[in-house]
């Protein structure tokens, strides 16, 4: 079973939604779930349009087509009710530098009618659990740069949503501010039972997702749990750098395919038995051989034909 239908109630539905911009088109019927108290990872490089999709759901963009729906609210008809139900932390932290962090997010607190003592309460129960108490009575603009980003995540949720938008939001942290913050947020979903949808361009905090869905020119391109995805390219993969593809993809038929022009995926058993045979079949034609286990940089390979982290480098 995939992990996704673990879950109740989606905490988001989006169906066939679009967006353009001018003759781009960002979106292009993206449908897919977060379950309710999941962890989702939109996962694509840079322009896949998974900013656009978090504006929309957030009911900052109206889509060109399509619907989403949060816990069962229209994004466009009932946007007051969806941004009751939604955190939101975007890829800058947007703080008041002249706020110390308590007054950051009491400030937000009050923003959402909450009471002075409902306010109060949940301001110390939220520095305790992103360990900022010890610089609650801080400016902002003298933490650093992984306190920042705790600050934000915590103003995200003094309401306390059902359900959490991240973009990028480790973008300029250091490895441990990276994994203190994603800490939180784990330790978040199981103490409160958020859902969370993270767009990222960063396997590995993908692959800490209960459901993945891979974006690519505005396009779902693969949607399932990590581990799924990764199954069904199978357990070892021989990939080939070639000259031409469909030639030896053809060669190689019926457990081959052509991914891109220059690139052969070549399944079945005993991969590594398949490499002398490429060399001695085609030669200096071969540039390289690869046996790796699946990853899902593979699984965005496969379906793309190109490489998530060359994308990025582009």
């Amino acid at each position: 079973m995939d992990r996704l239908t673990d879950f109740g109630t989606p905490a988001l539905a989006a169906n066939g939604l679009a967006h353009r911009y001018g003759d781009t088109m960002a979106l292009d019927g993206v449908t897919f779930e977060v379950g309710e108290g999941a962890f989702t990872a939109l996962l694509g490089p840079n322009g896949s349009g998974k900013t656009t999709l978090l504006r929309i759901v957030s009911t900052l963009l109206k889509p060109t087509a399509g619907t989403a729906a949060v816990l069962g609210h229209d994004v466009q008809a009932d946007p007051q009710a969806v941004r009751r139900s939604l955190g939101v932390v975007f890829q800058s932290p947007a703080l008041d530098k002249l706020l110390t962090v308590d007054e950051t997010l009491r400030v937000q607190a009050a923003l959402y009618g909450m009471s002075r003592p409902e306010a109060a309460a949940r301001v110390v129960e939220l520095l305790g659990a992103f360990g900022l108490s010890d610089v609650s009575g801080r400016k902002t603009r003298h933490l650093s740069g992984g306190q920042r980003r705790r600050v934000d995540l915590a103003r995200g949720l003094v309401h306390r949503p059902r359900l959490l938008l991240l973009d990028e939001p480790t973008t300029a942290l250091d490895p441990a501010a990276r994994a203190v913050f994603w800490q939180t947020v784990h330790a978040l979903r199981r103490d409160e039972g958020i859902a969370v949808l993270a767009a990222t361009h960063l396997l590995d905090e993908a692959e800490t997702a209960d459901h993945v869905v891979i974006l690519d020119r505005g396009r779902v391109v693969a949607d399932g749990a990590p581990g799924a995805l990764r199954a069904a390219l199978g357990e070892e993969t021989l990939w080939l750098d070639v000259d031409d593809a469909e030639a030896v993809a053809t060669a190689f038929a019926p457990d081959a395919e052509a991914v891109s022009p220059t690139l052969v995926r070549v399944l079945g058993a005993a991969p590594h038995r398949r490499v002398e045979e490429a060399y001695a079949r085609f030669g200096a034609s071969v540039r390289s051989a690869t046996v790796r286990r699946a990853s899902l940089e593979d699984v965005f390979l496969s379906a793309t034909g190109r490489n998530l982290r060359e994308h990025e480098a582009s």
